[in-house]
C-alpha cells in the first residue's frame, strides 16, 4: 500500500521540460484566448473550434509524458520485478478512452 505523503518522481531532461513547457504555456495562451472570447460574446462555432483545438494540444501532451512513461518508468519497474506497474499501465489507459 502507499503512503498517503510519497510523491513520485521522474527525471526530465532539460530538452524534455523544455519541450513540455513550450507546449503548456501554448495550451494557457490558448485557453487565455478562448476566456477572451466569451468575454467578447463571440459566436459558439468559433469557441467550440478553440475548444477543440485545445484539446487536441492536451492530448498530445498526455501521449508524450505517455510514452516517455512506457519507454522508461514502465521497463525501469518490469526490470526490477515490480509488476504492479502493469496495473498502473491498464489505468492509465481506461482514462484515455
Amino acid at each position: 500500500m502507499a503512503c498517503e505523503n510519497c510523491v513520485k518522481t521522474k527525471k526530465r531532461t532539460e530538452d524534455e521540460k523544455k519541450d513540455l513547457d513550450i507546449r503548456l504555456n501554448r495550451c494557457i495562451g490558448q485557453l487565455n484566448g478562448i476566456k477572451k472570447m466569451i468575454d467578447e460574446d463571440r459566436y459558439c462555432d468559433d469557441i467550440l473550434i478553440q475548444l477543440s483545438a485545445v484539446n487536441k494540444s492536451i492530448k498530445s501532451i498526455a501521449n508524450i509524458v505517455l510514452d516517455n512513461h512506457m519507454h522508461t518508468c514502465l521497463i525501469e519497474h518490469i526490470e526490477n520485478k515490480d509488476y504492479e506497474i502493469i496495473d498502473e499501465i491498464v489505468d492509465l489507459f481506461k482514462r484515455f478512452q
